[in-house]
This record gives C-alpha cells, sequence and structure tokens, in this order.
C-alpha cells in the first residue's frame, strides 16, 4: 500500500487482447497501486495467456465466456472489461450485478444492452476506459449536468478520411486494417475505417452521460490529440489532449477517479503544432447517422445495428464483402428489423437478456440469409 490510496483487487477480461495487454502494462508499472486477482481470455492466444497467469497469479483464471462471467462476479474493487464484441454483455452484467466498479472498453455490451445493462448500474458504477469516453468524463468535471450543451466526439477520419464513396467500393481488408494513428485489435480497426465504431460511440455516449441524441456531434481530428470536448451553455468549450494511447484512459479506468503518474508522455508544447478539425461526410461514411437512428429507435435495434455489424465485417475480411457492403447490409438488417426497436422474441415490453440475446442472433441468421441470397 501507499500512503495515499489503498492496493486494487483488479479482474481483467480479454486479458490477451490490445487493452488487456496494456492493463498489465499499467499493473507492472504501478505494483503499489493494483493486484490483479482474476484473468480471462478468449482463448484464442494461449501461450500469452499461460505466461500472463505464470506471471501475475492470479486466484482465478480462465478461458470462455463463462470463465469471464464467472471472473466478473468475483469480489473486487475493479473489473476491467477488454473483451471484444457482444459476448462481452454477459460479464458486464456480472460485474454491475456484483456491485464492482465496472472499466468498461466493451462497448458493445452497454450499446446492445441499452437498459437492460444501465438500469442496473448504480452512479458512477461504469468507468469508461474508450479514448473518447474517458475525454469526456474527464471534461464533465469542469462543470454541473445542466451546464452541458452539447458532448462533441472526435473521430480520426480512419485510413480513408477524404475518399469518396466510388473510391472506398475499392478498398481492400489491408488498407481496411491500416490505421494512422491506433494500434487496435482487427475489428475495431475495420470499425474505425467504416466509422462504425464512432456510431457506436455515439450511441455509448448517450447511454453513459444521458444526453439527447441531437446534443452529441462527431467531428474529425486526423492526429488524434484531441479526444473529445465539452461545450457548455456559455459558450465555453473544455478538451482533453493527449498523443494517441489508450495507457491513459485505462489506467484512470482502473484508477478513478484518481490519476496514475507518468502513464504516458504528455504532447510537448515546446515544437510547433496544429490540430485540424473537419466535418464528417455522411455520404461517403453514413455509419454515424445509421447509428443514431438506430440508438434512438431504442429497444433492440442497436443490438441489430452492433451484431450485424460483427457478422458483416467477418464477411468482408473473408472476401466475401466489399468494404462500402458494410454499412449497406447493416442498413438492410435494420430495415428488415424495423429499426423500430420491437423486441425480437419478446413478449413483454420492459427489455430483457433474453431478448438483446435473441435480437444478436436474429441479426446474425439475418446477415447470413442476405449474403446467400446475393
Amino acid at each position: 500500500m501507499t500512503s495515499e490510496h489503498s492496493r486494487r483487487d483488479v479482474v481483467i477480461l480479454g486479458s490477451t487482447g490490445s487493452i488487456g495487454t496494456q492493463a498489465l502494462d499499467v499493473v507492472r508499472a504501478n505494483p503499489e497501486r493494483f493486484r490483479v486477482v482474476a484473468l480471462t481470455a478468449g482463448g484464442a492466444n494461449r501461450d500469452l495467456f499461460d505466461a500472463q497467469v505464470a506471471e501475475f497469479a492470479p486466484g482465478f483464471s480462465g478461458l470462455g465466456e463463462t470463465a469471464s462471467v464467472d471472473a466478473a462476479a468475483l469480489d473486487c474493487d475493479v473489473v476491467l472489461n477488454g473483451i471484444t464484441g457482444a459476448v462481452g454483455l454477459r460479464p458486464t452484467i456480472a460485474a454491475l450485478d456484483a456491485g464492482n466498479t465496472l472499466a468498461l472498453a466493451n462497448k458493445e455490451s452497454l450499446i446492445m444492452g441499452g437498459s437492460v445493462v444501465t438500469s442496473r448500474a448504480r452512479p458512477g458504477q461504469i468507468v469508461p476506459v474508450d479514448s473518447e469516453h474517458s475525454a469526456l468524463a474527464q471534461c464533465l468535471r469542469s462543470g454541473t449536468p445542466a451546464e452541458v450543451r452539447t458532448l462533441v466526439l472526435t473521430a480520426s477520419g480512419g485510413p480513408f478520411r477524404g475518399r469518396t464513396r466510388a473510391e472506398l467500393a475499392r478498398v481492400t481488408v489491408d488498407e481496411a486494417l491500416n490505421h494512422p494513428t491506433w494500434d487496435m485489435g482487427p475489428v475495431v480497426t475495420i470499425n474505425s475505417a467504416t466509422l462504425v465504431n464512432k456510431g457506436l460511440e455515439v450511441i455509448e455516449a448517450h447511454l453513459l452521460f444521458d444526453i439527447p441524441f441531437d446534443r452529441i456531434q462527431v467531428v474529425v481530428h486526423p492526429t488524434s490529440v484531441v479526444h473529445s470536448m465539452v461545450e457548455f451553455t456559455d459558450g465555453s468549450t473544455i478538451a482533453q489532449a493527449s498523443p494517441p494511447t489508450m495507457l491513459i484512459p485505462i489506467a484512470l479506468g482502473m484508477a478513478w477517479p484518481d490519476r496514475l503518474p507518468q502513464v504516458a508522455p504528455a504532447v510537448d508544447w515546446t515544437n510547433a503544432q496544429t490540430w485540424e478539425f473537419f466535418p464528417l461526410d455522411n455520404a461517403a461514411f453514413p455509419a454515424v447517422e445509421l447509428a443514431r437512428s438506430a440508438g434512438a429507435a431504442g429497444g433492440t435495434a442497436p443490438a441489430v445495428y452492433n451484431a450485424a455489424n460483427e457478422e458483416c465485417v467477418a464477411a468482408f475480411r473473408a472476401g466475401r464483402l466489399p468494404f462500402v457492403g458494410i454499412v449497406d447490409l447493416v442498413g438492410d438488417v435494420l430495415n428488415s428489423h424495423g429499426i423500430t426497436g420491437n423486441d425480437v422474441g419478446s413478449t413483454g415490453t420492459i427489455l430483457s437478456v433474453d431478448d438483446v440475446l435473441a435480437a444478436d442472433a436474429w441479426a446474425r441468421t439475418e446477415v447470413a440469409r442476405l449474403l446467400e441470397k446475393d
């Protein structure tokens, strides 16, 4: 222990992924602040997982969704959910139901779960780890909720900023995986290229901060130094800036509301630099507006948006779908769903975990059906 802070027991879900490995870097650098009590992963990188377990000697370790659900419910201080995709939903719910603070990098579980997740969370129980939402949480310390006018999410624009829709039709998988400023897993990297990731983040911001969709903006900022901004009612805008790194939001998520020292280099203000901001080209990149529609519809529509996209990304990577076909097909699936937010398979009006998972499964089946049809 330090004299100022007690040591936190941390559960890390998705420990072999990009978020998980960086979270363990934070633990290594701050052994007096964190103790790893559980590690889980999907199993794709078993050798790395075994090495992590040997190094950190957690009391619990396991592979697969069930292991992550069990780990999330353990008695601990913080659960970092670094799992990618819809499989993170049940662990998110388990962490919240157990009363654990949830450092949430798995945006999909919040987006698809909606009220199923938010209704379980006490105020402050979910701490965002996405760089944009961590930035918003930091900026929101500057005023009261009543003083907030607009949340401004920044987007790098991905590797294809400035391209027309016609030019995007020829994009290859390798090009889509070559992000200019961030090093992420393949699904998130392609989501960044299509801007689906930013669409998901708009829904996430709405759910985290209870701000209406018409007061959440997206602006393109290619260098990814300003991670997001909050505009207040008096005309002031507060921005959070740092060189592109996930270490800062990960460390802040695990230590919230405290900051850890020397997590990553700061902006070097002794060097000349220029920050540029551009409007989003919704014609070339319709994913954000499509996400707004799904988010505003509510119910299971966001779950359908997310699940359809995961399947479409897989189809693109397998050569079965062109790059622009990813968002086009997500839109087709939402149209099949009705984009009304109706609960697929539900017998009542209150959304349940089963409703969400049924909508998720339906969307994946619908993508497969539409791909076969073509």
